[in-house]
């Protein structure tokens, strides 16, 4: 074979073993410090980039989770109980979602979003033992907090976006909802609003901590509380359940809302019977989606920072991940209420 046909033999890969050896550190510490783990100081987990890069090491991800036996995956369970009717097209959801995917790509992980068709038993157990994913961040406990608590007394990567409870056994993150039910409650209270009826699935837990917020600014101020005007998270639902208070005639001039969705189906209904908002009836809701300043008149409303709550998550998760304690429940951030300029 002459000179120009031979060919050069391609170099041998590299092996951690060689980055491991450049860095002066273990194999185990390389391994860790490529996946990006928290138990490796950042300066020296930086230390250790630099080198596997300059020495032209790439990862092989493919092998390395069969060998780990990991996916790299993480699972977005969104919420499923048959009483609160959630869509995963619910704005609350794809906020969340969306910040919560932000959140895990920045660690070099992929997102698996499930939701189970139906409330059965042992639905969550057998989504963990599909293994499809190193660790779930659940989107609300649904009516489902039973089955969390039991689940997470064996499974540690799990954080659950929803209200704390002191039966509760997982980890998870929330806002002061009983904070917040009184906030938008004393908002319709200072623009002279006297019988304010609560809308919403009272099945759930952070719903429930809305309406005892309502109820106890109500008292302090001697007014007694109606009766829940129950409704799922569903437009059309909140719709209807809006409209059967309007024919029962009884006295009402504002609702405060569970949720955004809930109560931009509250004001459809107001207006398909002919009553002003907020001249007749006020409307306030929660979460403060952005649609809500879109609605018509835009809406007054509680706002959560879901960007601050899905970094905790995520943070939570991944420190669990490694097997590093957490706090069991976390409040990202006060509530504010934003109030439209139409009251």
């Amino acid at each position: 074979m002459s000179d120009s046909e031979s060919t050069t033999a391609p170099p041998a890969r590299l092996k951690m073993s060689d980055v491991a050896r450049l860095a002066g550190v273990s194999v185990s510490t390389v391994s860790r410090a490529l996946a990006g783990s928290s138990l490796i100081p950042k300066p020296l987990r930086d230390k250790i980039e630099a080198i596997a890069e300059e020495a032209g090491y790439a990862v092989n991800h493919s092998a390395r989770t069969l060998r780990m036996q990991t996916t790299r995956t993480i699972g977005v369970v969104l919420p499923i109980g048959q009483q609160t009717d959630q869509r995963a097209t619910d704005p609350f959801l794809i906020e969340m979602v969306g910040h919560l995917t932000d959140e895990v790509i920045k660690r070099g992980y992929d997102l698996l979003v499930s939701k189970a068709p139906s409330a059965r038993e042992g639905w969550l157990s057998a989504l963990i033992q599909s293994h499809r994913f190193d660790g779930m961040l659940m989107i609300g406990q649904s009516d489902q907090s039973a089955g969390l608590s039991d689940v997470a007394r064996r499974y540690m990567p799990m954080v659950v976006w929803g209200e704390r409870s002191p039966e509760s056994a997982y980890c998870s993150v929330g806002v002061d909802n009983v904070y917040g039910g009184r906030l938008a409650t004393d908002h319709l209270l200072s623009i002279g609003r006297r019988y304010i009826r609560f809308v919403g699935p009272m099945a759930v837990p952070e719903v429930c901590a809305r309406h005892r917020g309502y109820a106890e600014a109500l008292d302090s101020v001697g007014i007694e509380a109606g009766e829940p005007v129950v409704s799922t998270f569903a437009h059309v639902s909140a719709y209807e359940a809006t409209r059967k208070l309007i024919e029962s005639r009884e006295r009402f001039d504002a609702l405060f809302c569970a949720s955004d969705v809930i109560a931009g189906g509250a004001q459809r209904a107001l207006m398909d019977a002919g009553l002003r908002i907020p001249t007749d009836v006020a409307v306030a809701g929660f979460d403060d989606v952005p649609l809500a300043q879109y609605m018509s008149p835009p809406l007054t409303t509680v706002r959560q920072d879901l960007k601050v709550a899905a970094n905790l998550m995520v943070e939570l998760l991944f420190r669990r991940l490694d097997g590093t304690a957490t706090p069991s429940s976390v409040i990202p951030a006060r509530l504010v209420i934003r109030a439209s300029t139409t009251g």
